[in-house]
């Protein structure tokens, strides 16, 4: 039965690098110098096996009859691909191999949890710990914003601030607040959805092992629960966030572009306009 149980969740223990350094922010205290031990031991074991299937993946590639798992990762890269090109823009190759190995990651790191990670105090779920998801999500939007700008210039960056395009510059003036909100947000929602499922499903976990711990008699209904639902939980939902955060890490970077075509239509409007007001040159003949 503890083969699949889980230490009781919602506890990482904060190792400080230089003292009680933290900031507080009335509904959590942010600590700016320590670290998770736990955290980062199980997210140094699911970058260990993404690395190694990755390699192993490489060292096996080969140009005639693929093997099924090479086939999947190519399934799945083209899928990526498709998907940079279609929402972003057909130069933007640089975003595959960033989209690609955040999904393999966060899938990885998030089947490891089948296993048993209760034998040490040092191994959780990766992606149960709020500090893990807000690390990746701030590296996306940074990214993000990095592309953007080289994207647009930082003239168009900041134009994208003013967005609906189609209203007044006054009724678009007031909606830069929203659309900087808009921005602020996105890295805590990215977070805060694959932690919030993750953490979910471990406390879940926990929760059935109790019920066994409860009555001897309910152990074979528990052991069918918890089976199942580790099952469900890290193959299905485990499976669904990694998808969906490497989703809208491709959205973001679409969402990145805002402005361009406008730009691009409004100097091609322009130039045309101009071409229609230049006389054309006469020509004269002599006898």
């Amino acid at each position: 039965m503890m083969y699949l149980a889980e230490a009781a969740p919602g506890s990482h223990p904060l190792t400080p690098v230089c003292g009680d350094q933290s900031v507080s922010l009335l509904v959590l205290r942010f600590y700016y110098c320590g670290f998770t031990l736990d955290t980062l031991a199980s997210s140094s074991i699911a970058i260990l096996v993404t690395m190694a299937i990755a390699f192993f993946v490489a060292s096996r590639l080969r140009s005639g009859q693929p093997g099924k798992l090479q086939m999947v990762l190519e399934l799945l890269l083209g899928y990526v691909r498709s998907l940079v090109r279609e929402s972003v823009a057909e130069d933007a190759t640089f975003i595959v191999p960033i989209a690609a190995t955040i999904g393999l990651y966060i899938l990885v790191a998030n089947w490891l949890e089948f296993f048993p990670l209760a034998f040490s105090t040092y191994v959780r779920a990766a992606n149960a710990d709020l500090n893990q998801t807000l690390a990746m999500a701030l590296v996306v939007i940074l990214i993000v914003q990095w592309y953007s700008i080289r994207a647009l210039g930082f003239g168009g960056y900041l134009r994208r601030f003013t967005k609906p395009f189609e209203l007044p510059i006054w009724a678009r003036a007031l909606f830069v607040p929203l659309n900087i909100l808009e921005e602020i947000i996105k890295p805590i929602t990215l977070s805060l959805r694959l932690f919030g499922n993750i953490f979910a499903g471990v406390l879940m976990v926990y929760l059935l092992s109790l019920w066994f711990q409860a009555a001897i008699y309910w152990a074979p209904l528990s052991v069918v629960a918890l089976v199942a639902w580790k099952f469900f939980d890290v193959f299905f939902v485990g499976s669904l966030q990694a998808f969906i955060f490497m989703l809208l890490t491709v959205m973001y970077f679409g969402a990145a572009r805002e402005g361009l075509e406008e730009e691009l239509h409004a100097a091609h409007a322009s130039g045309s306009h101009h071409a229609d007001r230049t006389p054309a040159p006469t020509t004269t003949t002599s006898n």
